[in-house]
């Protein structure tokens, strides 16, 4: 089954992708692969491995523990926006609130888009509920 192929949900396609390892176990970890697999339709600004080895060592396995549960709830919905909003919308829009509550930046600069401080590496995945874009680095909501 090719990526971004429209029968598999967010959490299969992000699986299968073969670069979204740490983010499908800190997705499990936080409890929220059953809500990613529902109906959605779901944006998700998806940080690659890569992105994720981008922290400061220690960070991805202490977020991980049970103990900092909602600490990761609150990172991963913060990549999470309500509706399927495709490369050509994102373009058109300078922020964007996410499931968190909180609202990201959005920054086209020529043919380059940025989630905050991440740049959009690959746009319009698409899954069966949703759409995946994979960032270069994680972003943090404001404490």
């Amino acid at each position: 089954m090719k990526l971004g192929q429209k029968t598999q949900n967010i959490v299969e396609t992000a699986s299968s992708a073969g670069n979204f390892g740490t983010l499908c176990a800190a997705v499990k970890a936080a409890e929220l692969a059953e809500t990613l697999q529902g109906e959605g339709p779901f944006t998700v600004f998806a940080p690659t491995d890569d992105a994720f080895a981008k922290l400061p060592g220690g960070t991805v396995e202490d977020l991980l523990k049970p103990e900092n549960k909602q600490k990761l709830v609150s990172i991963l919905t913060y990549h999470v926006v309500s509706g399927k909003v495709m490369a050509s919308d994102v373009t058109k829009l300078s922020e964007a609130k996410t499931v968190n509550g909180q609202s990201v930046s959005i920054k086209v600069e020529g043919e380059m888009v940025m989630i905050d401080s991440a740049k959009v590496l690959q746009a319009d995945i698409e899954c069966s509920n949703g759409v995946i874009h994979a960032i270069d680095s994680v972003i943090l909501p404001k404490q």
